[in-house]
């Protein structure tokens, strides 16, 4: 990674919504679907254009939860520091993602964006992703052998909290990772939940 990150400035793109905290969501995206067509788009070159590897599953961001809705957008004064970013880059590879995952989300939780990071942090590498490329070879894949797929390799997690995030093709967009207040693994509302275990999935390994 460079030495400097430039970090964007971020506009809230609705109003602010401040509600108890009930749970929250680990999300991570899977990068070669991500990527489609972003190959060679200047504010996606980190992650999409090859040079720095490939990536395959990201964090896309951490979301707190609030009952079925979501607080968003709190007040905050505080921005991520160009070295923050960095610091979180290999996790979640854009600038931007990190920047606004903070405005959005991680102001309704914690009060600096270095704390918001560690939590993620901390959950992200508690957790074995499965070989998505691997996964991606089989003919006959459904929602229900991918969760299958994450509990081989995370045997503590029950599948009611694994979300399957697929676009309207039948492509994963991204895993939904659901967690109580306590930051234990917890069942997903039908909303996260996404995907039915007999839905069949494609995942795309990329050009």
């Amino acid at each position: 990674m460079p030495q400097s990150v430039p970090v964007p400035k971020i506009t809230p793109d609705a109003k602010p919504r401040r509600l108890p905290v009930t749970g929250y969501t680990l999300a991570a995206s899977w990068s070669p679907e991500f990527c489609k067509g972003r190959e060679t788009q200047a504010r996606h070159r980190t992650q999409c254009s090859t040079r720095n590897g490939r990536f395959a599953f990201v964090a896309h961001g951490l979301w707190p939860e609030s009952r079925g809705s979501w607080p968003q957008w709190c007040r905050t004064s505080r921005v991520v520091s160009s070295a923050e970013a960095r610091r979180n880059m290999c996790m979640m590879p854009s600038a931007r993602l990190i920047a606004s995952q903070w405005a959005k989300h991680g102001s309704c939780m914690v009060s600096k964006p270095e704390s918001y990071f560690k939590i993620t942090r901390i959950l992200w590498r508690s957790i074995t992703f499965p070989p998505g490329d691997q996964l991606s070879r089989e003919d006959d894949l459904t929602a229900g052998k991918l969760r299958d797929a994450f509990i081989r390799t995370n045997p503590a997690w029950p599948r009611e909290a694994i979300g399957v995030n697929l676009n309207r093709r039948g492509w994963l967009r991204e895993l939904r990772l659901c967690y109580g207040k306590d930051f234990m693994p917890k069942w997903c509302d039908k909303r996260r939940f996404g995907a039915r275990d007999s839905a069949k999935v494609k995942i795309w390994r990329g050009l």
